[in-house]
């Protein structure tokens, strides 16, 4: 057995939050300097530590492009040990040049620079005053950003793309007359960061357009040629490859390393995984592998986890560029949780899951509903999914090819041959507010679909196009929209249409689930299938059969979901017998068709999910989906384009001011293919759209410090201001 080694430089890892950067010289550790973090030379492989404050941990290990053998294998060992060292908590990822994870491009938000050269050809990671550099940079990327060193060359420019001139004590950004608006504040960006970090602060910066070249540029690269047309990517990211996984199993991984097959394709149950075993979970078709170190698997097992995971990619024959990515129990990350159906984290996980996370790294605990403070907290407006209390003014059409008003003594009762439009009108800040529900019937006509996108449309004009539009599918309402009844309960009816005589004849056992949502508004819904196998010690259910009507109260049902009760029985006429969990009559398991088994565990805290934000563009042609790495902040939604901000349980569609007809045309769709080719199987979700500068703090809260007049200078000024120092 490999003896276990610590190194020196070990001895101040993880010890508090941040990160620490190594390279792999000589075949030992060096510490490169916090100034020069994001810069990699491609001949070398480095080793890197991020801690968080709660603290878990991820190691990276990084390979330029022409990093040796030698080199990688001993950022493969060091890995290992450092894993070892921290108690084999962290996760661990291999990164590869140009192909990094998001989780790893998240720590450099002004982008990630690749430097030719190496430790072999003698170069090193030094903060110099060394006014002497000539070096050229060709930028690519919208929301990561990556800086490549390139030949000092006209040749090496292209018309669609930024480049940075470094003269040492002159930095030109260069901007391509193809080169659009977002990616030039993204460039500026990194000019600045090379100036502040690489240079002290001691080099000035200029903007330069093409055409316009200043003699210093001409000077350095010779006299200028034709510049090339712009590139089209054609990475094509193909977003059906998000959901197909596979589960194997691994044994022996220490020894002559043999899988076998768990589950061919996602989502998969979380019970497939025992704790005794280590699994590869393979989504090699997106270029990602995971793999999952059981907490009870034997100690050579879990120590050999990233070398089964690249064992795994040779044997697949997957490309070399492959994500992996190594979890200990406890620790799993989005990416992995989301090929499985519902997982749920446990209370007692310590991992990054434990704390609600705005971002990736910064902690926010979760925060418990308090309607009085809901204008001045907008972290917790935005968890739970709350502009303000639901005590403005609500308007409710039903959709019947025009919109026909619904009489106000049925508001709350929704039924599924129905689509309605539902306008809130709220005062916030001094301003009228609004926000048009389009709330869609699981039975309704595909007609009365297309009528209610299109009369929401036709609303949203009326009033100026400033109404936030909310998207709702049966069963799937969001907190605020259960909390528009002045205390009554919203009643969704499986079927039928709320038209004059229309209520369908319901069926003559009808079965509704009573439960209350994280704000404590109540929503009643109509089960599908009257069965005991529906109920839920958590909730409450009312039971009409055509001799009787019982409120049924789980052990874990709250006294708001009683009181909802009574308005439902109200509905249904007569009076009730009241059933307590586990001293039900006979009869009323008769009425359900016989008893059967049903959910009885407590309500495990379910998974809390780091939102994730995603820029949709057709910058390069085509129209494509990209997430923005790390801790998104406010200066990441991009003005021309449609951003797409998914809080798990709601997805919001932000559009900006300058995006462009085919981006807010296909933006929607995109948020559809999104939710429907979740590995997890979510679906139907609210989909939220929101416009530039109109945005509700259900939105805003997950920003940390939003700027309601970020835009109202041009972003592009305010970073030519830091230019000018």
């Amino acid at each position: 057995l490999a003896i276990m080694v610590s190194h020196k430089e070990f001895a101040g890892a993880g010890k508090k939050p941040g990160l620490q950067v190594w390279r792999i010289e000589n075949l030992d550790l060096k510490p490169v300097p916090q100034a020069l973090h994001g810069s990699f030379f491609t001949g070398d492989a480095y080793l890197l530590l991020f801690t968080t404050s709660a603290p878990s941990y991820n190691v990276h290990m990084w390979l330029g492009d022409s990093c040796s053998q030698d080199e990688s294998g001993a950022a493969a060992i060091f890995s290992t040990q450092l894993d070892d060292f921290l108690g084999g908590g962290p996760v661990q990822y291999r990164e590869l040049q140009n192909s990094e994870s998001n989780t790893f491009l998240g720590y450099f938000k002004s982008g990630i620079k690749y430097q030719r050269g190496g430790v072999a050809s003698g170069f090193q990671h030094v903060v110099t005053n060394d006014m002497s550099v000539k070096r050229l940079l060709h930028l690519k990327g919208r929301r990561a950003i990556r800086a490549t060193e390139v030949d000092m060359s006209w040749n090496s420019f292209n018309k669609g793309d930024c480049f940075i001139v470094d003269l040492g004590q002159h930095i030109y950004q260069w901007c391509g007359s193809e080169c659009n608006r977002f990616e030039r504040l993204k460039a500026s960006e990194l000019g600045i960061d090379i100036r502040d970090n690489e240079r002290n602060g001691r080099a000035k910066l200029h903007m330069v357009e093409e055409g316009e070249e200043p003699a210093e540029i001409i000077e350095a690269l010779g006299p200028k040629t034709t510049i090339a047309p712009s590139t089209v990517d054609d990475e094509k990211v193909d977003t059906s490859n998000r959901k197909k996984g596979a589960l194997y199993m691994i044994s022996d991984a220490s020894g002559s390393m043999k899988v076998s097959a768990v589950a061919p394709s996602s989502p998969f149950k979380q019970a497939m995984l025992s704790p005794e075993e280590c699994y590869i979970l393979d989504n090699g078709v997106d270029k990602n592998i995971f793999v999952w170190k059981g907490p009870k698997a034997n100690k050579a097992e879990r120590r050999a986890a990233m070398s089964a995971g690249q064992q795994f990619i040779k044997d697949k024959g997957y490309s070399n560029k492959t994500q992996i990515q190594v979890l200990p129990a406890g620790a799993e990350t989005t990416l992995f949780k989301q090929f499985f159906f519902n997982w749920m984290d446990k209370d007692e996980t310590t991992g990054p899951t434990k704390a609600y996370t705005i971002g990736r790294i910064a902690k926010v605990d979760q925060v418990p509903f308090d309607a009085s403070s809901l204008h001045s907290n907008k972290a917790m407006a935005a968890q739970h999914g709350m502009v303000d209390d639901g005590k403005g003014k609500v308007q409710i059409w039903r959709v019947e090819g025009e919109k026909v008003p619904v009489d106000p003594s049925a508001y709350g009762h929704f039924y599924g041959g129905d689509c309605y439009l539902i306008l809130y009108s709220y005062r916030l800040g001094g301003r009228e507010q609004h926000i048009i529900y389009t709330w869609q019937g699981l039975k309704c006509t595909q007609d009365e679909l297309a009528a209610s996108a299109f009369l929401t449309v036709k609303l949203d004009d009326s009033m100026g196009g400033s109404p936030v539009q909310v998207r709702v599918t049966q069963g799937q309402e969001p907190p605020h929209l259960m909390s528009l009844f002045q205390g009554k309960p919203m009643i969704i009816h499986s079927g039928g249409t709320s038209r004059k005589g229309g209520q369908s004849h319901s069926g003559s056992t009808r079965l509704f689930n009573i439960r209350q949502s994280s704000s404590s508004a109540t929503r009643a819904v109509e089960v599908e299938e009257v069965s005991a196998s529906s109920l839920n010690t958590n909730d409450v259910f009312v039971l009409k059969s055509p001799n009787a009507l019982y409120v049924w109260r789980g052990v874990g049902a709250s006294d708001e979901e009683m009181e909802a009760a009574k308005y439902v029985v109200d509905f249904l006429g007569g009076s009730a017998k009241h059933v307590s969990e586990g001293s039900e009559p006979g009869d009323f398991w008769a009425a359900l068709g016989g008893k059967k088994d049903y959910q009885t565990s407590k309500s495990l805290q379910n998974m809390v999910n780091a939102p994730r934000l995603f820029g949709c563009s057709n910058k390069t042609g085509r129209l494509t989906v990209e997430e923005v790495p790390g801790d998104f902040t406010q200066s990441d939604l991009a003005t021309d384009d449609v951003m797409l901000l998914d809080t798990w349980d709601q997805i919001f569609l932000w559009v900006g001011n300058e995006a462009n007809a085919e981006e807010k045309t296909g933006a929607p769709k995109i948020a559809k293919d999104y939710v429907e080719s979740d590995p997890s199987g979510r679906r139907g979700l609210p989909i939220t759209t929101i416009k530039q500068g109109a945005e509700p703090p259900t939105f805003t809260g997950w920003f940390q410090a939003w700027e309601s007049k970020m835009w109202e200078m041009d972003p592009l000024d305010r970073i030519r201001a830091r230019f000018q120092r």
